[in-house]
């Protein structure tokens, strides 16, 4: 339990400062005259487990720039009118050596968040994420996941925590040097390192490697409800055998 809450301080708290620039401008403003692809940035967010901040995590694609964060000022309004959302400006924080990143913004009030970039012409738009982290804490669940490491391509399988309304799983699996090797998502609760038979989206870049005996490994899970939010999250580490 102490190496699980130490890494996740890290894989949560790993920014300096968490310091935000208010801009005042409408995401309704900001897309005005753009060409929009609406629906089409990875992202979700939890709440943590030693402050009170959300993390707002994203997948930014190869040539994504202008990344912005919206908000709304509660869950009252209607999420999808993007006049209802003020971008702030939150520092960048890289996961995994830069493959993902994330926001770590104000945790006080529940809240609607949109992250944008702009790629090949375009701006991008996340799904509304539902900040649930007064309601609906994220659960930290260290012990939750099943490990079979008898072969190079490991089985790893897992259970629900309190919260029954997870749609989809996403997985990582990295190496001691936090590199991401495979970033997949399945709706079974099981993912094999690397069979991508239940896999229904993939954001591994290059063919990840073979896992070797005895070098140290990691697993990372987050359960994602509908609206984006992290119901649960899991690590472990494991080695081949």
């Amino acid at each position: 339990m102490a190496k699980f809450a130490a890494f996740f301080m890290l894989f949560s708290i790993v920014s300096c400062s968490t310091d935000k620039v208010v801009d005042e401008e409408a995401l309704s403003s900001f897309l005005d005259g753009k060409e929009l692809v609406l629906d089409n940035v990875i992202a979700c967010a939890a709440s943590n487990l030693n402050d009170n901040k959300v993390s707002v995590f994203f997948y930014p694609r190869t040539g994504a720039s202008n990344i912005r964060y919206y908000e709304t000022i509660d869950t009252l309004v209607d999420k999808n009118d993007f006049k209802n959302y003020k971008t702030l400006n939150y520092p960048l924080v890289d996961l995994f050596n830069g493959y993902l990143k994330k926001y770590e913004v104000e945790g006080s009030t529940e809240k609607w968040v949109i992250v944008t970039y702009d790629e090949g012409g375009k701006t991008h738009l996340s799904n509304p994420i539902h900040l649930k982290q007064n309601s609906k804490p994220t659960e930290y669940l260290p012990t939750n996941i099943m490990v079979n490491t008898a072969t190079d391509m490991p089985l790893f399988a897992w259970e629900d925590g309190k919260y029954k309304d997870t749609k989809i799983y996403f997985q990582v699996v990295s190496n001691v040097q936090d590199n991401l090797l495979s970033g997949t998502y399945t709706y079974e609760k099981a993912f094999r390192y690397y069979d991508l038979q239940n896999v229904v989206l993939n954001i591994t870049k290059n063919a990840p490697p073979m896992l070797k005996s005895n070098n140290g490994y990691r697993f990372t899970l987050m359960g994602v409800s509908e609206d984006n939010w992290v119901n649960q999250f899991s690590i472990v580490d494991f080695e081949i055998e």
